[in-house]
């Protein structure tokens, strides 16, 4: 586990993807109640529940988009009172899940004040939820931007040089190519950049500290222009 800002941790795990090793990563946030938000979780191990057991009480799990929902069903069973929000389109996707709402650009009361999010519009295979924690400044992405850097495998560097997100802040060519709305897509980009955000956690590739604003952007002027 580690720790960003006040009330502020990430876990990272291994995570394949169309043959590429990209890694993940699930963001936990404990709120001013002190109740966990876990956010994209990743795999349960014993070692990250008894890490997670330290910092508090999981009251929420969060599938931000229609990928990130693999590991909620392990969460539920360790914390059956936990409630569970999913980005629109899962809650069909995944029927077997127990699920307490699914989510909107109204933050839920639980953690309402702590937390703004925007669902990003457009782009409707992903349905991102993306989210802002006011505290320490912080934007949480899953999908919408990718850090990969030279920790990463061979052919994952060498992919994400083609197709975008390597060596900085940013999307990818598939990203673009998903986009189906561009003026929902822009309408959304433009609500998120209102935030103060100057850290950037992204669930694949390095956690951008500083001047994730400016990176991101770039990376999406095609978008703003």
């Amino acid at each position: 586990m580690q720790q960003h800002d006040h009330d502020l941790w990430t876990s990272d795990a291994p995570l394949r993807f169309v043959g590429l090793e990209v890694g993940t990563r699930m963001t936990v946030l404990r709120l001013p109640d002190s109740r966990l938000l876990l956010h994209s979780p990743i795999g349960p191990s014993p070692a990250l529940l008894s890490a997670v057991k330290e910092l508090g009480t999981v009251a929420f799990l969060v599938a931000p988009n229609r990928l990130h929902h693999l590991f909620i069903d392990q969460w539920q069973k360790e914390y059956p009172d936990a409630a569970t929000f999913v980005a629109p389109g899962l809650e069909t996707k995944r029927a077997d899940l127990a699920i307490t709402g699914v989510l909107s650009d109204d933050p839920e009361p639980g953690w309402e004040g702590a937390l703004d999010q925007v669902l990003l519009r457009g782009m409707p295979y992903v349905n991102e939820v993306v989210f802002f924690h006011r505290a320490s400044a912080t934007l949480i992405v899953t999908d919408l931007a990718f850090n990969l850097g030279p920790n990463s495998p061979l052919l994952t560097r060498a992919a994400f040089r083609f197709g975008g997100g390597y060596g900085q802040l940013g999307p990818t060519l598939l990203e673009r190519l998903l986009v189906r709305n561009r003026a929902a897509f822009r309408e959304s980009l433009e609500r998120i950049l209102e935030w103060p955000f100057d850290r950037v956690i992204v669930a694949h590739g390095n956690v951008c500290e500083t001047g994730g604003r400016a990176q991101l952007m770039r990376g999406y002027s095609w978008a703003l222009d």
